[in-house]
């Protein structure tokens, strides 16, 4: 019996009826829905789900990414287009299963005894001999042989001789139903466990998607769901010290509040690191407080060890920061700032005010994250190449065979400290994002320097700006030196200062062209001298290079850059000698260091000209609080899940591995011997199949091969 592809066909008069049900229980129908499921699995794991429309405006532009958000794209796995299919196709599954059912049972109950001895001549697998036994005899003796075997083996007495029918592999046939059905079931199972059941409490329970803000005690009651829901699948946040019973049920519009019929409390979270930085282990010391009966049953949650209670599993899904107390240090880097602290928390924001007077411009400070640990690799690459003479062959192979972790690139790792990450938005509600170091980090050059990044869109990465530590380790002395550069008559005085320490004194013409030399520069690259660029400030080595295309040659450009390069380098270490006099610190010695020191700060000062913010803010200290990220989890379907995936496995293995095979012996003559007609049929022809007819030959018949 072979499976038909065609559908269930009833005995209806309706011919849409019977239309209808014929196509919704076919095999075309059914693989045409494993197919659009197996595109939207792919479209739902190469597509990032449930992200902020932003992210998808960001990636794709804001006509895909409306037209994915249309489409449910973004959250393919709860669309009620994927969810329909999935209800169409167990309702295919389930038809087609119900129509083959009866005809496979019958077929494993048949042995097919009833067929004419001409019928076995038509097989491929057909053999015929004459046996020294009547024909009862050898009926007898091969059916005893067959049941030996592991064969069905059916006797039928004729008129005219003995049939000998038998089977085996029959659970090939079981195995279609047990692989249908596991579709079934895997289907009802992802169904329950999906979103069909808020749905359907969203639909007909008048529940509705929280758009809003605020705090979750304020939340309406549409917006949540009750504990006896049966299924669901949700985040919680709980921070250390604290304890939450509500969860929160992602939406592609929104989201909803699941109670629980118990609380969390995070006594304490802990983390460990590997040396790259990389987290190795999450764990949280919970209490888990019973509402209904006050109960506390205090548990550890890991990584694959949920902890369960009431039917919810509690995962340990992720780690973040419970609200952290940070103080920070406005940093001036430009304009009229001045240097202040402000202290705030984590998730929180303070406002600010950028200017001065009635038309001061509103700006908000969000604190967005805190790293404590930020491992960097700081290996350098070796850019002068590799001399062919010193080659070791032995290391070479070692650096890229062995294991798998194993590679010819080496690492240098580093904690470089705690960072602070904050955003800065304006009044129109448009927003920059800043990721800075609190600790100096010593990039290899023998500077180290304060890593300021910023970027304009989560899109981008960040872009950092360099500002070099002082001999204090601070910002102090590149404050100072900003500051001294934006005051005209500190900027004479190291003008007037360089060029007496660069010229003879026997030639003060010489000096005087110096001193103007040195005074527009200067000018140019603190952005005073608005002859730059028609009449507009710009400030920084950009200054410069606009002073000198527009003034000089090209041919002499080079030339010009080295020398007014050079004099703006003597008047600012001037410049810096002054400020550190002024704050009653010795003057710098020329070393290495010092050369690196100002080289950096030169580079600084003039990056800090296109700085966006009138202040960069520096952590100064701070309070770490940690939270713990759960997911809670009922999931009714999991165990039929797992049923259908046990019998999938068996279903595809029965009907792989497992052959179907039908014997036929006609036996027919007098006392005297027997004619022996046998056949064998197989669902595939293998060679197996060959050498089982041989082997069936021999035994049976006694024909030698």
């Amino acid at each position: 019996m072979s499976v038909s592809t065609q559908g269930l066909r009833l005995r209806t008069e309706s011919h849409t009826m019977r239309s209808t049900v014929e196509l919704l229980s076919s095999m075309r129908f059914s693989i045409s829905l494993l197919t659009v499921i197996c595109i939207a699995s792919v479209i739902g794991t190469v597509l990032k789900q449930h992200e902020p429309a932003v992210n998808y405006v960001n990636q794709f532009g804001p006509f895909w990414a409306q037209l994915f958000m249309a489409v449910k794209l973004n959250a393919v796995y709860s669309a009620w287009w994927f969810l329909l299919i999935l209800a169409f196709l167990v309702a295919s599954t389930s038809l087609c299963i119900a129509r083959n059912t009866p005809k496979i049972i019958a077929d494993l109950k048949a042995y097919k005894e009833n067929l004419r001895e001409q019928s076995l001549k038509a097989f491929h697998h057909r053999a015929h001999a004459t046996l020294g036994e009547t024909p009862e005899a050898a009926a007898q003796r091969i059916g005893k042989t067959l049941a030996g075997g592991g064969w069905k083996v059916r006797l039928q007495k004729r008129d005219n001789g003995w049939m000998v029918a038998a089977k085996a592999g029959g659970a090939n046939k079981l195995g279609y139903l047990a692989a249908h059905s596991a579709i079934v079931l895997v289907c009802i199972g992802g169904l329950l466990d999906g979103d069909l059941i808020v749905r359907g409490q969203m639909w007909l329970g008048g529940k509705t998607p929280y758009t809003g803000g605020g705090m979750i005690a304020d939340v309406k009651p549409q917006h949540r769901l009750p504990a006896t829901n049966p299924t669901f699948r949700g985040n919680i946040l709980v921070a250390e010290g604290t304890q939450s019973g509500t969860a929160i049920l992602n939406q592609s519009d929104g989201i909803l509040l699941q109670e629980l019929p118990f609380s969390i409390e995070l006594k304490k979270f802990i983390v460990e690191h590997y040396s790259t930085g990389m987290p190795k282990l999450f764990a949280s010391e919970i209490v888990i407080h019973d509402r209904d009966t006050g109960e506390k049953i205090p548990a550890r949650v890991e990584v694959n060890h949920p902890a369960r209670h009431r039917g919810i599993e509690i995962y340990q899904s992720s780690f973040d920061d419970g609200g952290s107390s940070v103080r920070l240090s406005a940093v001036p880097m430009h304009g009229n700032a001045k240097p202040f602290e402000i202290e705030g928390v984590i998730g929180g924001s303070s406002q600010l005010t950028k200017g001065q007077g009635d038309g001061a411009e509103k700006m908000t400070l969000e604190y967005t994250g805190l790293r404590v640990i930020n491992v960097e690799n700081f290996a350098g690459n070796d850019k002068a190449g590799t001399d062919v003479r010193k080659v070791d062959l032995r290391d070479s192979l070692e650096a890229r065979m062995g294991a798998a972790n194993k590679t010819a690139t080496k690492k240098e790792l580093r904690n470089v400290g705690p960072s602070i990450t904050y955003k800065l938005r304006d009044a129109a509600g448009q927003a920059r994002e800043f990721h800075n170091y609190m600790l100096p980090v010593d990039m290899g050059d023998g500077a180290p320097v304060f890593l300021m990044g910023l970027r304009d869109t989560p899109a981008e990465q960040f872009r950092y700006l360099r500002v070099p530590a002082d001999d204090q380790g601070g910002l102090d002395g590149f404050l100072r030196m900003r500051a001294a550069l934006a005051d005209t008559a500190l900027r004479e005085l190291a003008v007037r200062r360089y060029a007496a320490k660069a010229t003879d004194t026997a030639r003060p013409e010489l000096a005087a062209q110096l001193s103007a030399s040195a005074g527009r520069a200067l000018a140019l690259f603190a952005g005073t001298d608005s002859t730059a660029q028609g009449g507009k400030a710009v400030g920084g080595l950009q200054a410069l290079s606009d002073f000198i295309e527009a003034n000089v040659p090209q041919a002499e450009r080079e030339r010009a850059s080295e020398v007014l390069v050079r004099i703006l380098n003597g008047a600012l270490f001037e410049l810096a000698q002054i400020t550190r006099e002024r704050a009653g610190q010795k003057p710098l010695a020329p070393s290495e260091k010092t050369q690196a020191f100002m080289s950096q700060a030169v580079l600084a000062l003039s990056d800090v000209h296109i700085y966006p913010a009138p202040v960069a803010f520096q952590l100064k200290d701070f309070t770490q609080v940690q939270a713990s990220v759960f997911q809670v989890t009922r999931s009714p379907g999991r165990s039929i899940v797992y049923l259908g995936c046990a019998l999938l496995i068996l279903g595809v293995f029965a009907m792989l591995y497992v052959r179907e095979r039908r014997v036929w012996c006609w036996l027919s003559g007098n006392d005297a011997g027997a004619e022996a007609t046998m056949a064998l049929s197989s669902n595939r022809k293998t060679m197996e199949a060959d050498r089982e007819f041989a082997l069936l030959k021999e035994r049976l018949l006694r024909i030698q091969a």
